[in-house]
């Protein structure tokens, strides 16, 4: 468009549309969040029995979650069982791997913080996936529920 006219005019128009933000816009919480971290792993038993558990800490104000804030444990295993039960669950949706087995120094630091990584990356994506949080029967009790129990959920 030549001549200064026609940008004059969307300028103006754009100067009275924007307005102050309010302080709660500014700093409030967005309108739906969902944090998913996985921490404190805690290595458990004795010999052939051990297992190393984590903390899921979930912070959210997404109503098909049942609590604005949870902290449960998981072991490895519940994953496993978790991301097999989603697969079947949700034939429309490519279901990320997990971290993979370890099968020597699987107690070791270094092995768990990777594996924690891993972890937390893999429910960040699920528990975010929109098709997921309302069509699954299993992902907000594995991420919230202290009585979760995978006897009520096997298909």
């Amino acid at each position: 468009m030549s001549g200064g006219h026609g940008s004059r005019a969307f300028g103006a128009s754009t100067r009275l549309a924007t307005r102050e933000q309010t302080a709660d816009e500014l700093y409030g919480e967005p309108e739906n969040f969902l944090e998913v971290e996985v921490r404190n792993p805690q290595t458990r038993g004795v010999g052939r029995r051990m297992f190393t558990d984590y903390e899921i800490v979930c912070r959210t104000n997404i109503p098909v979650f049942k609590f604005k804030t949870s902290a449960v444990r998981r072991r490895y295993s519940d994953f496993e069982w978790f991301r097999d039960m989603l697969e079947r669950e949700s034939s429309r949706v490519n279901i990320p791997p997990l971290p993979g087995k370890v099968f020597t120094n699987r107690f070791a630091d270094e092995v768990i913080e990777s594996r924690r990584e891993g972890l937390e990356r893999f429910l960040q994506i699920v528990a975010g996936h929109p098709l997921l949080q309302t069509g699954s029967k299993v992902l907000v009790a594995f991420i919230q529920d202290p009585n979760f129990d995978k006897e009520t959920y096997s298909m």
